[in-house]
């Protein structure tokens, strides 16, 4: 799924300047150009952030590849200790579904958390992905 690289949370006006410039709009081109650490740290010096922030910005970016996993749910995951693809494709979906429910009721992201059935969807579709990352 393509998201706008302003779309993924924890971007910044400045940053998504900055990766317009270079001609990265959108989360599948930031990813083709954060694949590696050296990329991320230069992405950075250009975005005049940290290589910290290009790697949380790359992870959303990758999660967003996931039908229906963007916005209120990446954040959901991510306070449910999943914020990477590779780390959702180990998980159980039962285990992880319970939770997401649970984070849920403690911090209210979202009035509807995904039911099992999507996260059993999200789990799967993360093993099926295609490795774009690397740490």
């Amino acid at each position: 799924m393509t998201v706008s690289v302003k779309d993924l949370h924890g971007s910044t006006p400045a940053i998504v300047e900055k990766l317009k410039e270079a001609g990265i709009t959108n989360n599948e081109q930031f990813l083709a150009a954060a694949a590696e650490p050296a990329q991320r740290k230069a992405l950075a010096s250009s975005c005049g952030c940290d290589a910290r922030t290009i790697l949380e910005l790359a992870n959303r970016a990758d999660l967003a590849r996931i039908k229906g996993v963007s916005g209120v749910y990446s954040d959901l995951l991510e306070k449910a200790g999943v914020d990477t693809v590779k780390e959702l494709a180990t998980r159980r979906p039962d285990n992880l579904h319970a939770k997401i429910v649970d984070t849920n009721a403690g911090v209210q992201i979202t009035k509807q958390p995904p039911s099992l059935a999507m996260v059993e969807s999200w789990v799967q579709q993360a093993k099926e992905l295609p490795k774009t990352l690397s740490y």
